[in-house]
C-alpha cells in the first residue's frame, strides 16, 4: 500500500501517551498508523535561520518538522494567513488587511516547505494537504516536478465569490488550488462558493461527479464534513467524571443549571454576542436569577496579534459588566475562564451541563458542537443551542438552531433548552447521535482518501489518452 504524507501548518505533539489536540490530529494519525507515512509541517518553533526538517520516527509514522524564521512567521503566519485569509474566509472583511510583502512571504514559505518536502516524497506516495495556510502548496510541488496525487482539505469556510474577490491576489490563489487533484470542503455551501467562483469568473466548468475543469486541469471538488468518534468521547466523558475539576464545578453549581461554552478566543466565535444573549435571558426571565450559570472556557490564541488582545479585553469587560449587574452574594452568572483544559476533561464538563451553547458567527464545521452531543448521558442529556452558520448545523437535526446575530432568538432558545422536558431531550439526542456514528471521523478520512486515489488514477488514464490522441493527430 502506498504511503500517506500529511502536510499541515502545525504537526501535533508526538509524545507517546499525550492525547492529540483535536479532530485533525486524531484522524490523520489513525490513517498514518494504518498505512505508514509522514506528517510534515511547522514545529511551532521560531528558528534563527532556515534549516532542514527534524526527522523523528515512531513506529511506522515519520514526523518531519521545520522551524520558521521570525520573518517567515510574521509574514506567512501572522500576516497573510491570519490577518488576510482568516478574517476574509470568516466574512470579516472589516478586520482583514492586505500587505504585498506579507503575501510574498506566504508564497515564499509555501515554496520553501514544498522544496523541503520534495526530498522526502517517493513516487507512489499520496499527499494530503490541510487548510488555508497552504492554498498554493500543490502548485509549488508541481513546479518542482512532483506528479504524485495531491489532495487538499479546507477546515474553515470558503467565502462566496464577492467576498473572495476582496483578497487582491484572489485569482492566483484559486488557480493554485486547482493544482490539487481533490479539493474538499466542510459543507456543500462552501463547495458551491468555490464552484461559483470558477464558473461565474469564466475560469472553468463543473461536469458530472463534481469534476471541475479549470486552468487546464481536472480536479474533484466535494464536501467532506469532518466527524468525531462519538462512542470514544462518551466513554471519556464518563471516565473523567470523577476528576477534581469536574467535582468542584458540580459542587459549586449547588443544583443550579449549567450552560457550557468552549471556544478558542476568536472574533469568529461570537463570544460577545453570546454573553449579551445570556444577559437578555436574565432580563426577560428573572425567574432564572440564581438558578443558572454560564461557564465560558476560552483559551487564548494568537496572543501576539493585536486584534485578539482586543477581543480578550472586550470579553472580560462584558463578563464583568453583566456579573456586576446581576450577581448575588452566592451566585455569579458568568464564569469566564481564559485558560486551556485537557480535551477529555472538557468532555466530562460537557456531561455535567444542561445546555451546550455553540453560536459562532461563522465556522467551517465546529467539532465542539458534535463533542457536546457525544459527551451527554443518553438517559438525561443536555440540549445543544447551535448557530445556523456552523457547518455542524446541517448534521445535528436535534439542535436548537439560532441566528447568532439575533440576541432575542438566542435568549429564547436558552430558556427553551433549560425548560425542555426529558422525553424531548432524549429524542433530540438520539436524532443527533445516529448521524454522528454514521459519519464518524474514519468515514471523513477514508472517503476523502478513496476519492483522491480514484481521481488520481482516472486523471493519469485521461492524461495518457490525451497524449496518445495528440501523437496520432
Amino acid at each position: 500500500m502506498s504511503r500517506l504524507i500529511v502536510v499541515s501548518n502545525r504537526v501535533a505533539p508526538t509524545q507517546e501517551g499525550r492525547p492529540a489536540a483535536g479532530g485533525l490530529a486524531i484522524g490523520v494519525l489513525d490513517a498514518l498508523k494504518e498505512t505508514g507515512g509522514v506528517w510534515f509541517g511547522w514545529s511551532g518553533e521560531i528558528a534563527a535561520e532556515p534549516s532542514p526538517p527534524v526527522i523523528e520516527k515512531q513506529g511506522n509514522v515519520t514526523y518531519a518538522t521545520v522551524g520558521l524564521t521570525k520573518r517567515d512567521y510574521d509574514q506567512y503566519y501572522r500576516g497573510f494567513s491570519n490577518a488576510t485569509l482568516w478574517p476574509t474566509f470568516h466574512y470579516r472583511n472589516d478586520l482583514s488587511r492586505y500587505d504585498r510583502q506579507e503575501y510574498a512571504g506566504y508564497l515564499r514559505v509555501n515554496a520553501s516547505l514544498a522544496q523541503q518536502l520534495k526530498e522526502l516524497v517517493r513516487p507512489d506516495d499520496i499527499i494530503w494537504v490541510h487548510d488555508y495556510h497552504l492554498l498554493p502548496f500543490a502548485r509549488c510541488l508541481r513546479d518542482l516536478g512532483v506528479k504524485n496525487p495531491i489532495g487538499f482539505f479546507l477546515h474553515i469556510p470558503f467565502p462566496v465569490p464577492e467576498v473572495m474577490r476582496t483578497v487582491p491576489p484572489h485569482e492566483e490563489l484559486v488557480k493554485s488550488m486547482c493544482s490539487y487533484d481533490v479539493v474538499g470542503f466542510q459543507t456543500d455551501a462552501d463547495r458551491q462558493s468555490f464552484v461559483d467562483y470558477i464558473e461565474r469568473g469564466n475560469h472553468g466548468t463543473l461536469s458530472d461527479e463534481n469534476m471541475v475543469h479549470a486552468y487546464g486541469r481536472f480536479l474533484k471538488v466535494a464536501a467532506y464534513p469532518i466527524g468525531i468518534y462519538p462512542d470514544a468521547i462518551a466513554k471519556a466523558a464518563e471516565q473523567y467524571g470523577d476528576r477534581k475539576a469536574v467535582r468542584s464545578l458540580r459542587d459549586a453549581m449547588r443544583g443550579r443549571k449549567l450552560i457550557m461554552s468552549v471556544d478558542r478566543l476568536d472574533y469568529s466565535k461570537g463570544l460577545v454576542e453570546r454573553f449579551q444573549a445570556f444577559e437578555r435571558l436574565l432580563l426577560n426571565a428573572p425567574g432564572w436569577h440564581g438558578r443558572v450559570s454560564l461557564v465560558q472556557i476560552a483559551p487564548p490564541t494568537r496572543s501576539d496579534v493585536q486584534t485578539y488582545q482586543r477581543i480578550r479585553q472586550n470579553l472580560e469587560g462584558e463578563a464583568g459588566r453583566i456579573n456586576g449587574r446581576f450577581a448575588q452574594l452566592d451566585w455569579t452568572p458568568i464564569q469566564y475562564l481564559n485558560r486551556k483544559y485537557e480535551r477529555n476533561l472538557l468532555m466530562a464538563l460537557f456531561r455535567q451541563s444542561q445546555v451546550g451553547y455553540v453560536t459562532p458567527l461563522r465556522d467551517g464545521m465546529n467539532l465542539v458542537a458534535k463533542e457536546y452531543v457525544a459527551s451527554q448521558d443518553p438517559a438525561d442529556p443536555g440540549v445543544l443551542v447551535l448557530s445556523q452558520f456552523a457547518g455542524a448545523a446541517e448534521q445535528l437535526p436535534g439542535a436548537l438552531v439560532v441566528n447568532p446575530f439575533d440576541l432575542s432568538q438566542m435568549a429564547e432558545a436558552l430558556e427553551r433548552a433549560l425548560s425542555m422536558p426529558l422525553a424531548e431531550r432524549q429524542a433530540r439526542h438520539a436524532d443527533m447521535m445516529a448521524p454522528l456514528r454514521e459519519n464518524n471521523l474514519s468515514v471523513w478520512r477514508d472517503t476523502f482518501l478513496a476519492d483522491l486515489r480514484h481521481v488520481a488514477t482516472a486523471s493519469s488514464v485521461t492524461e495518457k489518452a490525451v497524449k496518445r490522441a495528440d501523437v496520432t493527430a
